[in-house]
């Protein structure tokens, strides 16, 4: 009776980071590729380097994190082609000076100010070349790297997903709902994100005969709990009651010891053709 969420966590970290098996033939994940190389080597003092930390965190952080790696509204800056062709901040100044096309984010900043900031997120980019891996978050055109029409056969054969979903029913316009990462995580868990599902209903068996039944509130490998028509939390050992659960989502749990790393992104792509 694991706790079932590690099981999920442990599955993104080791698999879903990476491209899929099949990425070669189907298209690189970005994930998988070298930020783009800065193209005139410049030199920073650490002093301006240190400057340039506060200014970026109260103009830009909001966006683009506090280490310019991306953040939920603005892009990796790491990554980014302007900053790997920007020499001493003539293109970063430009674009803070302007703002982003359709972008109210403007500043009014002098050339020193420009080039702390020039220098802060050269150092960021720096040091993003020098990890390995180079990337904190999952993107969508990283997951991206599936079959649509393999994640289809899957569906409707070996992880039998139509038992229970209809991709113009309950699944209908779900990528409009889900992106990215949420989308990968709802398909391996529903758990995540909203609507929730219906909660596992759990009836325990006392040694006197009698039955106690109501949603599961919690269990391991020792304990069992669930909320009784009282709305009371009871908990039991294990080992002294007997236990019978009905968990909608225990097949999706089962579907981890079955999934392979081109059956992830191809379900996935298959999910992302649901709008």
């Amino acid at each position: 009776m694991r706790p079932r969420t590690g099981i999920v966590i442990a599955l993104l970290a080791a698999v879903i980071l990476l491209p899929s098996e099949g990425a070669a033939q189907r298209g690189r994940s970005p994930a998988a590729q070298p930020p783009p190389p800065t193209l005139t080597p410049q030199t920073y003092t650490p002093e301006e380097i240190a400057a340039g930390a506060p200014r970026f965190t109260a103009r830009c952080g909001f966006c683009h994190g506090r280490d310019a790696a991306g953040g939920e509204a603005g892009p990796d800056l790491t990554r980014s082609e302007l900053v790997a062709a920007d020499v001493y901040g003539d293109r970063i100044g430009a674009l803070l000076r302007s703002g982003d096309p359709g972008d109210d984010h403007a500043f009014d900043l002098d050339a020193d100010e420009v080039r702390v900031i020039a220098a802060f997120v050269h150092d960021r980019k720096a040091e993003a070349e020098r990890v390995l891996g180079g990337r904190r978050f999952v993107e969508a055109d990283d997951l991206g790297t599936g079959d649509a029409a393999a994640g289809r056969r899957f569906f409707e054969g070996r992880g039998r997903c139509v038992e229970c979903h209809s991709p113009t029913g309950d699944l209908a316009g779900i990528a409009g709902r889900f992106e990215g990462l949420a989308l990968m995580r709802r398909m391996l868990n529903p758990a995540f994100g909203q609507p929730a599902p219906a909660p596992a209903m759990v009836t325990v068996t006392l040694p006197s005969g009698d039955t106690v039944s109501g949603p599961l509130a919690y269990r391991d490998e020792f304990r069992i709990e669930l909320t009784d028509a009282a709305g009371e939390t009871r908990s039991w050992d294990v080992d002294d009651v007997e236990v019978a659960i009905d968990d909608p989502l225990e097949v999706h749990f089962e579907l981890l010891g079955v999934y392979t790393d081109d059956d992830l992104h191809d379900v996935y792509a298959f999910l992302e053709t649901l709008r």
